[in-house]
């Protein structure tokens, strides 16, 4: 993949995971911390979040297409640098209680299923493209017999 295509890519993914990160953000502070009150930079988290999960994405950067299992290999180094960077935010912050196993155990469980979602999205857009791409390579096929 060219790197101009695999930053885009990464852009987007920005966006996804900042999305994806409010909504497990808001719904576990709202189980942990119900009465809590947050000023405005509480809504800059997300973002910064997701910036530092872009980095562990890099290790899936390849000028050519990868085979099946080392996109696999890479997929699943990505996911283990994604746990241990936020569970490195999570011991490391003043804010989240990292005595409970049960906080540990959701943000854990918070960045499998983030990752697997954003994957999820990841290939049914590229599906959808791959799709229009065989309709219209079809399409010219036949105008050209």
């Amino acid at each position: 993949m060219e790197f101009k295509r695999f930053i885009i890519n990464k852009l987007i993914l920005f966006f996804m995971l900042s999305t994806l990160i409010a909504v497990a953000v808001s719904l576990t502070g709202s189980a942990f911390d119900p009465d809590g009150k947050l000023g405005y930079g509480a809504f800059l988290v997300p973002i910064e979040y997701a910036a530092l999960c872009l980095l562990p994405t890099l290790v899936t950067y390849s000028k050519r297409e990868l085979p099946p299992r080392a996109l696999l290999v890479r997929k699943l180094i990505m996911l283990i640098l994604l746990e241990g960077v936020m569970l490195f935010i999570a011991f490391t912050s003043s804010v989240i209680d990292t005595s409970r196993a049960d906080v540990v155990l959701v943000i854990a469980g918070s960045v499998l299923v983030i990752f697997v979602l954003a994957n999820l999205f990841t290939w049914l857009k590229d599906s959808a493209e791959a799709k229009k791409l065989n309709r219209d390579l079809e399409n010219f096929r036949r105008l050209h017999k």
